[in-house]
């Protein structure tokens, strides 16, 4: 799902002093938009539909439209030459509508990264190694990595891991937060002690709510479509849009607890109980229902409020503390107002995980932020163009580089801040 920010993002305070983002961005999404195939959704279906009859009634139905995404529309049983870059890329197959782009694509329809950048590097001479976790970065002159890094790294999928190394003039790390994050904290440590104190800051969620919308009527079928089919902005700072997963994916069940709200576990388990012995019947058909995932449908409900966590490197771990602002939390009142509406309009009864409704602990579909962008290295890791403070040739382009809460899905804009930062690099043969 690949929607550009609001102002508010580009405009943020955070880094909004770095450059004129808005400006910088717009020719690099329009790039991101072209490399990942991006395209309206042609079809709205149930959820969705249920999702514009809300828009209306809450008066703002010029604020609902299908997503911007990236899936292949053609011809379902057809099977054709690539349609995005001249015949370079992979044989492709349409859309069948089956809800299955979250849990991975059946029909060759969606746009990963395989069917596009890492396709088209392969096809000149890149080797992918999958499966390897990277678990030391060190310089090869011991200070700056001004003349290369050795990268160690081991098989992510065996009990017993091989441990291989290569080494490289630059390195990108691109490992996601949880990935990226965790990585940078330990080689602060040891490997590269001059990274930013900033590493572990600044880490952002879209300040969400999950909630699933759960009917027993056998005639709804919320799995048709793709994983997400429209977007409504329900305010200034909100976005609320359906997801869906596809028949038979019914795990999240085992999770799933009536809709609460509570300020103490005591509170959240009272309402618990008195929710399930007041409404029994309702609970276990909603609980028992047929086929979980056709008969439910996910409410994302999304904020940019500019709130901050920061990540510490622990025994276990990483653990999460708040740096500023309001911390996020389980029980939004206008997701739970939204979600309430929208449960009446379709006929469902709206539910949450257990973790929020008994722990009280927020669930993200999107974590940003934890090396973000500063002046220097007192302000961030990376300066504007990705680059990371204290090092040559090591940057940093992936979701933890967000400096600002989108709001909105974020795939589009960390890929067009890629290729903003690639594009600040020499193409080979020019480097000095």
């Amino acid at each position: 799902t690949l929607p550009v920010p609001k102002d508010a993002f580009f405009n943020a305070s955070s880094w909004a002093h770095l450059a004129n983002w808005k400006k910088e961005l717009m020719p690099f999404y329009q790039l991101a938009r072209k490399m990942l195939g991006t395209t309206t959704n042609p079809r709205l279906e149930t959820g969705d539909l249920a999702l514009q009859k809300l828009a209306v009634q809450l008066g703002k139905a010029d604020r609902f439209r299908p997503t911007e995404v990236a899936v292949y529309f053609g011809d379902p049983e057809v099977e054709v030459a690539d349609p995005y870059f001249n015949g370079q890329g992979p044989a492709r197959q349409g859309c069948r509508f089956c809800g299955g782009c979250m849990i991975g694509c059946r029909y060759n329809a969606k746009n990963t990264l395989d069917k596009n950048y890492l396709y088209l590097a392969e096809k000149r001479g890149v080797h992918v190694r999958s499966e390897a976790e990277v678990y030391d970065l060190k310089p090869l002159n011991g200070k700056d990595g001004s003349t290369g890094y050795r990268v160690y790294f081991r098989q992510s999928t065996r009990l017993l891991k091989k441990r291989e190394s290569f080494t490289s003039r630059g390195v990108v790390l691109a490992g996601g937060v949880l990935g990226t994050v965790p990585l940078l904290l330990k080689l602060r440590k040891k490997s590269l002690p001059n990274l930013s104190k900033k590493v572990g800051f600044g880490v952002r969620t879209n300040s969400e709510s999950l909630i699933g919308i759960t009917t027993t009527d056998k005639q709804t079928v919320f799995s048709q479509g793709i994983a997400i089919g429209s977007i409504l902005q329900t305010d200034e700072h909100s976005h609320l849009e359906p997801v869906r997963y596809p028949e038979g994916s019914g795990f999240w069940r085992l999770l799933m607890s009536p809709m609460i709200s509570g300020s103490s576990f005591p509170k959240r388990f009272f309402n618990v109980v008195k929710s399930v012995v007041g409404h029994p019947i309702t609970f276990l058909r909603t609980y028992l229902v047929d086929d979980w995932a056709k008969r439910t449908q996910i409410l994302l409900f999304m904020q940019s409020i500019d709130s901050t966590l920061r990540f510490n490197k622990g025994f276990f771990g990483v653990s999460t503390t708040l740096e500023q602002g309001k911390a996020p939390t389980a029980f939004i009142p206008e997701a739970q107002e939204l979600a309430q509406k929208y449960a009446h309009i379709s006929g469902g009864n709206p539910t949450t995980l257990l973790t929020e409704s008994l722990l009280g602990i927020p669930t993200t579909a999107h974590i940003l932020g934890g090396a973000v962008m500063g002046r220097n290295a007192q302000e961030g890791v990376i300066d504007s163009k990705n680059r990371v403070f204290g090092y040559q040739n090591l940057y940093i382009c992936d979701g933890s580089m967000i400096s600002a809460n989108p709001g909105v899905n974020p795939s589009l804009t960390i890929t067009a801040l890629t290729e903003r930062a690639m594009s600040f690099i020499p193409e080979r043969g020019k480097l000095k």
